[in-house]
């Protein structure tokens, strides 16, 4: 089984007056971008603590990306190549997770901006899972999210959706399996319900739903181990429920985490009527583990691509990143090569540490071959193996043009990482 690990710092808001005094901010202007100072994405939990992150510059320049004394092996082998759609074909859409709420939308152009220009198409956020209220899309979570995506019809919406409440309480064995079996019989049918008339109401009707993700795993409550049959008819009344709202246009992601786990994500497999991709979540793990192993182990990368061509739905990588292997050029590398050749439909990288390459300054080869390949990128054009200009030196820049500063006080600028200022020209 490869090593569990939970993000619960990705799912959970800040507390305490800081995150009041930064929302009411971001609130106040709904149709205004906002520029944030990257603040440090907690840790995810794991048995033994990831190296400590490297203080990085503000977000509002381009971060430095630290020069090796000698050439890494990364940076001497040859990236991957774009390769031109073919007629009619999608262009498969990336993107990156960088904070679920309202700064998460604000940091896009942020990293865009680092990446020479490359548009993010995907853009990805989590529901919290703590109380039902929050998984029906509390009022105010959702609309900056829909207000990016419907600024682009190009651009696309991933949304985790957790199964259950009290997600990440730990809650028991025992309990999940009544749960579940409360869930298959339709007692929370209204929640999902709600969900979808707020996604449709907000515009957003053609979201891709992640529902339940890493449900082989023992991390969530909406994990499908203690009953796999109620699991599957469960998510079956979930998707049906959904489906039944006017206008809807969902597209619904079933994601396991790669290998076996705590149970094969085949058993957990609803089917195909209620499954419209066949996503993988997959982290560089367990430690001393090559990508080639990664690749061929058991329901791993290959059958994922096997399982999702047998039953001819399209695959999606909604979580990836560095891990267990710290600073690992060559898994960058690889994963990057294999999603080049497999045209995931999507995928977005988790970018704080230690998985990240732009919030996390513990990983500056890792971080330099990611945007070698992405650097400039359009549909039209190769990316250069590196970027053509140099990274700004670390510093405190001053606001971008047609961006006002807020003054919130030294105390919640701390808290923040920075500066907030607000922008009417990008969104």
């Amino acid at each position: 089984m490869a090593p569990q690990h939970k993000r619960a710092g990705v799912r959970r808001l800040a507390l305490g007056a800081a995150a009041v005094a930064a929302s009411a901010a971001l609130a106040s202007a709904p149709v205004a971008g906002v520029g944030v100072a990257r603040a440090a994405e907690p840790r995810a939990p794991a048995p033994t603590p990831p190296p400590s992150p490297v203080p990085t510059p503000s977000a509002l320049a381009p971060p430095a990306v630290p020069q090796p004394s000698t050439p890494a092996p990364a940076a001497t082998t040859p990236a991957p190549a774009a390769t031109t759609p073919a007629a009619g074909e999608e262009d498969p859409a990336f993107g990156v997770f960088l904070k679920s709420d309202a700064r998460g939308v604000a940091r896009m152009p942020l990293f865009s901006h680092w990446l020479g220009g490359t548009e993010l198409r995907a853009g990805h956020t989590y529901l919290p899972g703590h109380r039902w209220r929050d998984i029906e899309g509390a009022p105010g979570f959702l609309d900056v999210w829909a207000h990016w995506r419907n600024k682009k019809d190009d651009r696309m919406l991933v949304l985790n959706v957790p199964m259950q409440e009290r997600n990440e309480e730990g809650v028991s064995d025992s309990e999940v399996r009544r749960l579940l079996q409360r869930g298959a019989a339709g007692e929370f049918d209204h929640h999902f319900r709600v969900l979808a008339e707020r996604l449709v109401e907000l515009k957003v009707p053609d979201t891709v739903l992640v529902l339940g993700w890493e449900m082989n795993g023992t991390t969530y409550t909406h994990r499908c181990g203690p009953d796999p049959e109620a699991w599957k008819k469960y998510w079956n009344r979930i998707v049906t429920t959904m489906r039944s709202v006017p206008g809807q246009e969902f597209r619904f992601d079933f994601t396991p985490s790669r290998g076996r786990d705590a149970v094969p994500w085949t058993k957990c497999y609803p089917g195909d009527d209620t499954v419209d991709i066949i996503g993988m979540d997959s982290y560089d793990q367990p430690a001393g583990m090559s990508f080639e192993q990664q690749v061929k182990e058991p329901y791993g990368l290959q059958d994922h691509v096997d399982f999702a061509k047998a039953h001819g739905k399209p695959i999606s990588y909604p979580e990836w990143g560095l891990f267990r292997n710290g600073d690992n050029a060559d898994y960058m590398r690889d994963m990057l090569a294999w999603m080049e050749e497999h045209k995931p439909l999507y995928n977005t990288l988790t970018d704080y540490c230690p998985h990240g390459v732009w919030q996390c300054g513990a990983n500056p080869k890792s971080s330099q071959l990611y945007r070698s390949v992405l650097f400039g990128r359009t549909d039209q054009a190769t990316p250069p193996l590196a970027p053509t200009p140099k990274p700004t030196p670390p510093g405190t820049p001053p606001p971008p043009a047609d961006c006002t500063p807020l003054d919130l006080g030294s105390w919640v600028e701390e808290w923040l990482g920075g500066k907030l200022c607000l922008r009417f020209d990008w969104w």
